[in-house]
């Protein structure tokens, strides 16, 4: 709901499918139409409790559902509510689940328009400081602002700040694809250096137990100094402490097996190992950046990811939601008068201006050029990299729109259409 609201809006081709955890342990699936989808998935949680409700059980282990996902994902967003800011402690919870993922999180302070400057660096700060007990790591979280919906910003003091932090945010999420899979080959060493430390302690339990009585003694025993061998073992094999698995989950799983069933360590299978991460995987990432130099770069497209790179303000992203009018005439007819003096002083040539004209008068908005873009975009309907009176109107028509604190249209609906540009409607014979 959260991407929807920052107007990622549906293309008729594609298929996305949001999927939400149920409370009896389930998935539940709706299919909507998507284009985003195509090339990302995005995984929404059912929302975290507070308060009373979080005596309630899910009836399925919460935090170990999320920490199961986090392994698999590319990306973690973490969605907090400006005017509500609250880090519960299922919150905590969830969000020590992501240990280990550090690197794939982010954090969105959102509805920040609800609240007024001052209030928002006092949330801010608040944010930093609640996330910092609860996220040991030593470099700072990024955190982007803004109001991802699709209603006006209710308080526009800070309105180039928001689509600033959004054209962030959205880069972030586009580059995604193209760096899949540098992330599953991590996965990969990051599995088999498990796997070989796994073999070391499940070797070491098996030789310690005696042949004949006391095993289960022996067995309660090595539990209870699990930190220890890892400690040796790690002196012993020059293994990093971060490879070793969770003491405590570790103990909980051998309480459940029998030590005498475990094999025995295989020299030939950890220097098979050893042979893949020293050999096998530096020529894996070497075909990887082959592959990434000689094909097109694979970004997320759709929606709020479109990209345009017509006109003269480069590279930005369509901001989504559509106006709500519905009138049949041209709306922007009532103050063409005076986007018209404005562009007969542009030095229009053959009725039209060029880019970089429109560009000088079109700064001075101090919009983001990444919204101007879209603007330009939306503006020049015939694409032919100038504007004619009534697409300058209607460009200046869309900057006012986006001022006041309303999202722009993806496509122009038809009341925004100049007259001049619109197909003449078929009559049937």
């Amino acid at each position: 709901a959260s991407f929807a609201e920052a107007g990622l809006h549906c293309a008729p081709s594609s298929l996305v499918i949001f999927i939400s955890l149920h409370l009896a342990g389930r998935f539940l699936c709706s299919q909507l139409p998507n284009q985003v989808l195509k090339s990302i998935s995005i995984i929404d949680s059912p929302g975290i409790l507070s308060g009373e409700k979080q005596r309630i059980s899910r009836g399925y282990d919460f935090c170990q559902v999320l920490q199961w996902f986090a392994e698999r994902v590319d990306r973690i967003i973490l969605l907090f509510d400006a005017h509500k800011l609250d880090i519960s402690d299922e919150f905590s919870e969830a969000i020590k689940a992501f240990r280990g993922q550090d690197d794939k999180i982010r954090v969105v302070l959102n509805k920040a328009d609800q609240v007024d400057t001052q209030q928002l660096m006092r949330v801010y700060g608040a944010l930093m400081w609640s996330l910092g007990k609860v996220i040991n790591t030593p470099e700072v979280l990024r955190v982007y602002i803004g109001s991802f919906w699709a209603q006006p910003l209710r308080n526009t003091e800070n309105r180039r700040l928001f689509e600033a932090e959004a054209q962030d945010l959205f880069q972030d999420i586009q580059s995604l694809p193209q760096k899949a899979a540098v992330r599953k080959l991590n996965d990969l060493i990051k599995r088999a250096r498990l796997a070989k430390v796994h073999a070391y302690i499940i070797s070491y339990l098996k030789k310690e137990m005696p042949s004949m009585f006391g095993k289960e003694n022996k067995k309660k025993e090595l539990i209870s100094r699990l930190p220890e061998i890892y400690s040796q073992l790690q002196r012993e094999y020059h293994i990093s402490a971060g490879d070793f698995p969770e003491v405590r989950k570790m103990q909980e799983q051998l309480e459940m097996c029998d030590f005498t069933k475990f094999h025995s360590l295989k020299p030939k299978l950890i220097e098979a190992v050893d042979n893949m991460l020293a050999n096998k995987i530096a020529s894996l990432m070497s075909l990887i950046t082959q592959e990434e130099s000689n094909m097109p770069t694979e970004m997320v497209h759709g929606g709020a990811f479109d990209g345009t790179m017509a006109g003269p303000f480069g590279h930005g992203y369509g901001e989504g939601a559509k106006e709500g009018a519905d009138e049949d005439e041209w709306v922007v007819a009532k103050d063409k008068p005076a986007y018209d003096e404005i562009f007969y002083t542009l030095s229009p040539i053959n009725g039209k201006i060029s880019g970089i004209n429109a560009k000088k008068e079109m700064v001075t908005s101090k919009l983001p050029n990444s919204v101007l873009g879209k603007i330009w975009k939306l503006a020049d309907c015939d694409g032919d990299g100038m504007l004619d009176e009534e697409e300058f109107a209607l460009a200046k028509h869309l900057i006012k729109i986006k001022l006041d604190g309303y999202e722009l249209p993806g496509t122009l609906p038809p009341h925004l259409v100049p007259p001049s540009h619109r197909k003449p409607l078929q009559t049937a014979e």
